[in-house]
């Protein structure tokens, strides 16, 4: 499929940038992914991981905030988004490694900033371990390093694979997705409308995605070799991967600083972008 391109203006500072942004399919292995490119080839690199259920428009926020300062490729991983369909029982984190390492090997990438989010962090984990000679630095929010087998999520998959993203389905989904201070907050009503449609939008394929995520295995020991810094953000209301094991993640990685955010949820770039996107770019830049 040919890139297709589009010129968007944005304000910095008081001045209008013509960014050309692109949008297209990257052949990597034996997949298709959609990638989201700002385009610019003399800007530093934000390459964007996004979480289950999510897509790459959950960084539409830090394409504004880093307009005319970074580079943003935002890619979706196979069997999500605008992606290819991938009829197995089951996509592993690994998979995915290798598939966006295979990526910024096309796209010729290099001295990377990561940012990822939830799933995002379990595959960037890995990615930055087998690779980190790659990577100049990595924000990791709503993210782990541990294993998971959860018999209620394993269901829940199940369910979601059956039913699709309906009824308390979506509900469940919403509630892990975003904190609850964050969900009863009105100014924030329409942030959370616009992902409640979107999810409910996600179709019933999404199962080996999840089931991916659902049962991972453990990367913990693969901290020790990512050895460029690392900022972790961390909610007090994520219940899906809770500070403490955020902490874990910092504790076991040779650069890290955490921070906790009182009163927020699984999805930090969403639910605080207004807080997340500035300490991002100044990490980033620093």
């Amino acid at each position: 499929m040919p890139a297709a391109l589009k010129h968007i203006i944005t304000e910095l500072n008081g001045s209008l940038i013509d960014m050309a942004r692109i949008q297209e399919v990257v052949k990597v292995r034996d997949t298709h992914l959609f990638v989201d490119d700002t385009g610019e080839p003399n800007l530093p690199v934000i390459l964007c991981l996004h979480s289950l259920f999510l897509d790459s428009r959950m960084f539409d926020g830090l394409v504004e905030a880093a307009a005319g300062k970074f580079r943003v490729i935002r890619p979706e991983f196979r069997g999500q988004g605008r992606s290819d369909l991938d009829d197995v029982d089951i996509i592993t984190m690994d998979e995915n490694a290798e598939d966006i390492l295979a990526l910024i090997n096309a796209m010729g990438l290099k001295d990377i900033n990561l940012l990822v989010q939830s799933m995002g962090g379990d595959v960037g984990v890995r990615v930055a371990a087998r690779r980190p000679e790659l990577f100049h630095k990595m924000v990791m929010a709503g993210s782990s390093a541990r294993g998971e087998t959860h018999k209620e999520y394993v269901d829940w998959t199940e369910r979601a694979s059956v039913h699709g993203f309906v009824g308390e389905v979506l509900d469940e989904t919403m509630g892990i997705m975003f904190g609850a201070t964050c969900l009863a907050d009105p100014h924030r009503a329409d942030m959370v409308a616009l992902w409640r449609d979107r999810i409910n939008a996600v179709p019933r394929r999404l199962r080996p995605a999840m089931m991916g995520v659902m049962t991972r295995e453990s990367a913990l020991d693969l901290l020790p070799k990512i050895d460029f810094p690392v900022l972790i953000f961390s909610g007090t209301e994520d219940h899906a991967r809770p500070p403490a094991w955020a902490k874990e993640v910092a504790d076991g990685l040779p650069t890290s600083e955490l921070v906790i955010f009182d009163g927020v949820g699984h999805s930090p770039t969403l639910e605080i972008p207004e807080v997340v996107y500035p300490k991002v770019l100044d990490f980033f830049r620093s």
